[in-house]
């Protein structure tokens, strides 16, 4: 299979609706593709075969989403077990999840919010070091939107930073939640990312999102990115330079061309922000 490195620039997820359109795109197109591993995992016929042969042509990234990090109950060895398997065989250097839970006696088919305290840092972190022992390699984990608190004796990024130290894993830092989180609750995006850990933002998704009011954004994944959330980017990338950078699109796809120019402002937005050295040009 593929021996693709750690992948730069800007990627797209890879959805079974658009693998038709996803084997035509010319060389170039997208520096890498992302994929959810719990939703190929075993599966086999036409699906895998069409896997394996984007695979071959571009570096693939994973982003999980059943994992329950946050969850109260033992994380599924099975699939983290099927999850190593899987990076294995096509070469994975990035794994991410979400920095929530999904999963209580069955799953919840959400993610849901982990109350920011000491107790929860504490618990969570101890299953991402194990998940992390069990795959054989960081994991980066997502701030993810939340519309409503469970309990916060300590702030969003207090939270976050604290289980990026204990758990020694990275951040994958999605700027739309971040937007929508700043906007929702009423805190500043900026101060937000003065306040990460730069050695530990490893990898950006972006996406769009559904203006409900104007204090009230609602996390979709279903349109293209805003101009605010592109400004927000191009700060983030001043902050941390030029994370590769992956662009969700989960339905009411638009043509493939249209989310091609949404990856080619990702990276222009690189370049801009990130201009490379006279000597790294000529390098």
């Amino acid at each position: 299979m593929s021996t693709f490195t750690s992948p730069n620039g800007a990627g797209l997820g890879l959805r079974r609706a658009m693998l038709g359109d996803l084997l035509e795109m010319a060389p170039g197109a997208v520096d890498f593709l992302e994929c959810a591993p719990d939703n190929w995992i075993g599966v086999g016929g036409v699906y895998a075969e069409q896997l394996d042969q984007l695979a071959a042509q571009h570096p693939i990234t994973c982003h999980g989403l059943s994992l329950s990090l946050g969850g109260p109950q033992p994380l599924d060895l099975d699939l983290l077990r099927g999850t190593r398997r899987f990076l294995d065989r096509y070469a994975v250097a990035i794994y991410s999840e979400h920095l929530s839970y999904c999963s209580d006696s069955g799953h919840l088919y959400d993610l849901l919010p982990i109350p920011f305290t000491e107790e929860a840092v504490h618990h969570v972190a101890a299953r991402i070091r194990l998940a992390q022992d069990i795959l054989g390699q960081r994991i980066a984990v997502e701030n993810i939107s939340y519309y409503a608190a469970p309990f916060q004796a300590m702030g969003e990024i207090d939270f976050v930073t604290a289980v990026l130290e204990e758990a020694d894993c990275d951040l994958l830092l999605d700027v739309n939640n971040l937007y929508v989180n700043a906007i929702n609750h009423r805190y500043d995006a900026q101060k937000f990312l003065a306040a990460l850990p730069a050695q530990r933002v490893s990898y950006l998704h972006v996406a769009g999102h559904y203006d409900e009011a104007d204090d009230l954004k609602i996390d979709t994944h279903g349109a293209a990115v805003k101009q605010d959330v592109w400004s927000l980017l191009y700060q983030t990338y001043q902050r941390f330079g030029p994370v590769p950078t992956l662009l969700e699109r989960d339905f009411n796809f638009p043509p493939l061309s249209e989310l091609l120019a949404e990856v080619e402002q990702i990276k222009q937005l690189q370049q801009l922000a990130c201009p490379a050295t006279p000597e790294a040009r000529h390098a």
